[in-house]
């Protein structure tokens, strides 16, 4: 039991050293005191100092202790044995009343901490604020403990503490109690309101569901994880282990938003919610209110495991996510080496972190508080067992499993219900099975362009380096576009100085961005008076062997789902310490405490792109097995059954033999990569560098057609694969993000005419991206593939993350572009600036969406002169921004000069009665538009007026909406006059308007005069269920 239990070795030993009253209740003289000194001092010191600070809470609040006796005994540094005995002086000089009360003070600190909250409150308002901090304090530490973090910002922003003062209480080496005491220590000295703010503020804190130190065993448990967890997560643990980076000085925040679900009814949805790290648990976007996992999902390389080391950090110091007492972080590559069964009590103490105490006492705590335990996979995607519910139902936290059966049935909630889980993978590991099991799915779409150069700022701090970096991205997009990746952002750190040599040569592809980094490794680890001066010539024949070695085991990793690597492992693949040496492999984090910790590649593209170099060199590899990367993904097979057709190349049954058969096996997530590597590598541009270890150009040749035959063909097949076209309808296709992935690879050999060849003949009118990871890098590719298209398109990439950077390389394909979509895609006005400055020229494109970004007034310019300008535009959807009527009045301009435009969307945003004024002037005699939304524009009855006077000259408008604003019935009352004029109109959409029986009334009278119109939605106004009724009888076209 813990210390404050009645049968405790401790308790015990209280028991024996104090003396007691014949009553029957314990009582302490000095002489007392005196004779059982020795053992006194050893039992005060025998607890941690959080007992004993304990102790002087409640002395301090019976005044027991004056205000200097408390300054005295709460030295820095000072041994614990120094303060105990000063204690026991202090006291005896009280007299038998200080000893009695001293007694007191051990056994409410031991026994009084069982207790969620004390009984004792307080008046908030009280005239001596500070005295009743006194009076009160250990149940004000207490309620403190979990929100000291929250309590010392606020009081900070207040001004009641400066940053000094701030940063002071937040020193490292204090525990959040001790935070806690520090600041009510301030309040005790300041007189500008602190104390009385505390007091006030600490009352309205929750109780703390149970107390970190009720229990002896899980206080040191939980110091000794938080402990390890610091340790783990300082420096930061992937892409270079040479480099010791400290997390916190290089941690950037990448673009986390929440998944959002289509095709629910309602109004159109905003853009999804982006959220700071510190609210991974918020309450937003649940999907099942029943399940505790939050899923977090994003490409290889966009920054997920660090993610994690984030969280782990700032839970381990006390920063973030103190409601969890207890955090466990696994490593699925790390845990499916594991082939004895667990049961959960192995897992979390022989595979994380052992109690040196009370082993027994702690996982009873943890399986009575589950909600205050949170677990971490990293790598989802890397577990080589697919996640399945019909397995084995397993929910005995003692009885072992196999480690896959452990983890799904934690997933789902029958072991360790209500523990919050973590887990991070690729999308194509995440199963439509586990989302029913995901309390939340975030998206983490790597760096913004802002947060690009926060960490090359934080990377840098020489004088000008980062500035000279951030230029030369700038002035290069595709690379600028590849580095929205942060594991690109850390090659090109890594690399700066050979790319701020390089001039204009910069890197454009992700092949060159790699081989570039394993120049620099090599020619780091070459001796200075070896090495060439540069990268390129005679650099990769000299480590070609290593190389080699190096791409085997990369190679048999991923066919064998491996990624952490033995040094039986490592010997089989005859790599040896030199080869270790260059810098491509790391330590892992044991699993096994104890055991050596195997080695793992940078990271898994790393991994990839060294089975790619493999397949390109070695000698061993013949070409033909270079078509196993574009083979149909059949059961048994390996890649891509949704995309490559039958025809590309032969399907025969299962091979066996070494590089087909790992090829076969492999994750077609893995070999996506690799082969878009090998493509890259087998490029034009790489042909001199390659041709250095390879006897054979000829062999190198063979490989080069091999992979441009399989591209083009798989491309061009895969396009004709679309099914017909719907009678009246133009031709269309969902491309898969497999689709995303060749274009990937045909962009990364840099062939135009293999491009070209790729898409003759496509006959697609509409070509639909939407959810498939679509970034900067991806829309250059696309770009590349998609300029040689005969015919115009219309090209779909909502929900992705385009950006700013994506839309500049999307402008090679514009001019065969009729309708492009960029719903939610993170653009801002830079981008469409630039947009609508190539648009002007390009006559094919005649619709453009771009709702849900983060457009603002600064865009209204360039929009207006493509107004004015293309006189052939039909489209315009600017919907969920933040325009204001200052951009709607340069909008305004725009239309006037305008006859071709049909559609014109622009809910959601601010335009306000100014803007719907001027929007309304200046399409009062438009000759050809359409359909006009203004959805929640905060349009009032000032602007229904003058949309109401557009309705009397307008003879085109067919359809208005206008719903969740403010018109009321004055405003309605115009429309109903505007109406009674109109001769176009057939819809008029007037939902959640504040719209009473009066405004519905007029409405009627003014649906008598005019036969054109068909539909008028009041739905959500205030109208009675009778009135509703009434109306809705009197009229069919009022939909209530």
């Amino acid at each position: 039991g813990g210390e404050g239990d009645p049968g405790s070795p401790e308790a015990e030993k209280w028991a024996a050293v104090l003396p007691t009253h014949p009553l029957g209740y314990e009582m302490c003289t000095q002489e007392a005191l005196q004779a059982q000194r020795s053992q006194l001092v050893e039992l005060l010191v025998s607890g941690s100092l959080e007992g004993f600070e304990s102790i002087l809470d409640w002395l301090l609040s019976w005044e027991v202790l004056s205000w200097e006796d408390y300054e005295g005994l709460s030295l820095l540094g000072q041994p614990l044995s120094q303060l105990a005995r000063r204690l026991l002086d202090t006291v005896w000089n009280k007299g038998a009343w200080g000893c009695e009360q001293l007694i007191a003070a051990v056994r409410e600190a031991q026994t009084g901490c069982q207790a969620p909250e004390l009984s004792c409150r307080w008046d908030p308002h009280s005239p001596h604020p500070a005295h009743d901090l006194q009076s009160h304090r250990p149940a004000i530490v207490r309620r403190l403990y979990s929100h000291v973090e929250g309590v010392l910002d606020l009081a900070q922003e207040r001004g009641f503490i400066s940053r000094y003062e701030c940063d002071e209480i937040r020193l490292p080496v204090f525990t959040s109690s001790q935070r806690a005491r520090r600041l009510l220590d301030l309040a005790t000295v300041k007189a500008n309101g602190l104390a009385a703010f505390l007091l006030r503020h600490v009352q309205e804190l929750p109780v703390p569901v149970a107390l970190p130190f009720s229990d002896a065993a899980c206080e040191k448990y939980m110091s000794k994880l938080r402990t390890t967890l610091s340790a783990q997560s300082r420096f930061l643990s992937t892409y270079d282990g040479a480099d010791n980076l400290c997390l916190e000085e290089v941690y950037t925040e990448n673009v986390l938003e929440i998944r959002t679900e289509l095709g629910v009814a309602g109004p159109p949805p905003k853009s999804p919610a982006t959220l700071g790290l510190e609210e991974l648990f918020s309450t937003c976007g649940h999907l099942n209110e029943d399940a505790d996992t939050v899923l977090v999902v994003g490409e290889a390389g966009s920054g997920k495991s660090t993610l994690l080391q984030r969280v782990h950090l700032l839970w381990a110091t006390g920063r973030h996510f103190r409601e969890f007492l207890f955090v466990f972080p696994f490593s699925c590559r790390q845990l499916q080496r594991v082939a004895k069964p667990l049961s959960v009590q192995t897992l979390l103490f022989e595979h994380c972190c052992w109690p040196d105490v009370g082993r027994q006492d702690v996982f009873q705590f943890l399986l009575d508080h589950p909600n205050r335990v949170l677990l971490t996979f990293d790598g989802f995607d890397e577990f080589r067992f697919r996640f399945t519910d019909r397995g084995e139902r397993h929910c005995s936290p003692t009885d072992p499993t196999s480690v896959q059966n452990l983890l799904f049935n934690l997933l789902q909630g029958n072991l360790l219900k209500n523990a919050h889980k973590v887990l991070t993978s690729r999308p194509d590991a995440v199963s439509a099975f586990l989302r029913k099991y995901l309390r939340v799915e975030l998206n983490l779409k790597g760096f913004s362009e802002e947060g690009i150069e926060l960490y090359l700022r934080k990377r840098h701090r020489e004088p000008g380096v980062a500035d000279r970096l951030i230029r030369m991205l700038r002035a290069t997009s595709a690379l600028h576009g590849l580095c929205h990746l942060p594991v690109i952002t850390w090659m090109v750190s890594k690399c700066h100085q050979e790319l701020l040599l390089q001039g204009g040569g910069s890197p454009r592809t992700t092949t060159d961005m790699y081989l570039l980094i394993v120049q620099h490794f090599l020619l780091r680890a070459s001796p200075p008076d070896a090495a060439p001066r540069s990268p390129g010539s005679g650099l990769l024949r000299g480590r070609l062997p290593a190389l080699l070695h190096l791409g085997w085991l990369a190679l048999w990793g991923l066919g064998m789902c491996c990624y952490v690597f033995s040094s039986r492992q490592l010997q089989a693949a005859h790599v040896d310490g030199d080869d270790v040496s260059l810098g491509f492999l790391v330590r892992a984090k044991s699993v096994a405490p104890g055991s050596v910790a195997p080695l793992e590649f940078l990271h898994i593209t790393f991994q990839c792109f060294f089975a790619a170099f493999y397949l390109v060199l070695s000698a061993d590899v013949p070409p033909s097995s270079l078509r196993r990367l574009f083979r149909c993904h059949t059961p048994g097979g390996s890649l891509l059954a949704r995309l490559l057709p039958a025809a590309c190349v032969r399907r025969p049954g299962r091979e066996e033999g070494g590089v087909a058969a790992l090829l076969q096996e492999a994750e077609p997530h893995n070999l996506q990569i690799t082969a878009a590597f090998l493509a890259g590598l087998l490029s034009r541009e790489h042909r001199g560098l390659l041709a250095e270890g390879q006897a054979s150009e000829k062999a190198l040749l063979r490989r080069r057609v091999c992979a441009r035959w399989c591209l083009s063909r798989s491309l061009h097949k895969h396009f004709h694969a679309i099914p017909p076209a719907v009678p009246g309808e133009a031709k269309s296709m969902h491309a898969m993000p497999g689709f995303v992935w060749l274009s990937r690879s045909l962009y990364e050999m840099q062939e135009e005419r293999l491009a070209r060849e790729a898409v003759r003949g496509l006959k697609v009118g509409h070509l639909k991206l939407t959810f498939c990871g679509v970034g900067p890098a991806e829309c250059a590719a696309l770009a590349f593939v998609l300029r040689h298209l005969r015919r115009p398109v219309a090209l779909q990439l909502d929900h992705n993350s385009v950006g700013d950077v994506g839309v500049e390389q999307l402008l090679p394909c514009l001019d065969v572009c009729k309708a492009l979509y960029l719903r939610d895609n993170n653009i801002s006005d830079r981008g469409i600036c630039k947009l609508v400055e190539h648009a002007l020229h390009c006559e094919q494109l005649q619709k453009l969406a771009l709702f849900n970004n983060k457009l603002t007034d600064g865009c209204a310019h360039s929009v207006a002169r493509l107004l004015a300008c293309r006189q052939n535009f039909l489209a315009l959807r600017l919907g969920n921004n933040h325009i204001t009527a200052s951009g709607a009045q340069v909008l305004a301009e725009g239309l006037r000069a305008n006859a071709s435009l049909q559609f014109l969307g622009f809910w959601g945003n601010k335009v306000g009665d100014e803007g719907a004024q001027a929007l309304a002037e200046a399409l009062g005699d438009h000759q050809s538009l359409r359909w006009l939304s203004l959805v929640g524009n905060n349009i009032g009855s000032v602007g229904a007026q003058a949309l109401a006077l557009m309705l009397e000259k307008n003879v085109t408008l067919e359809e208005l909406c206008l719903e969740e604003n403010h018109l009321q019935d004055e405003g309605v009352c115009s429309l109903a006059k505007g109406l009674q004029r109109n001769s176009s109109l057939k819809v008029l959409k007037l939902s959640n308007n504040h719209i009473t029986y009066l405004g519905a009334e007029v409405l009627l009278q003014a649906l008598e005069r005019n036969d054109t119109i068909l539909e008028v939605w009041l739905r959500g106004n205030t109208l009675s269920p009778e009135e509703t009724e009434r109306l809705s009888q009197r009229d069919t076209r009022l939909l209530l």
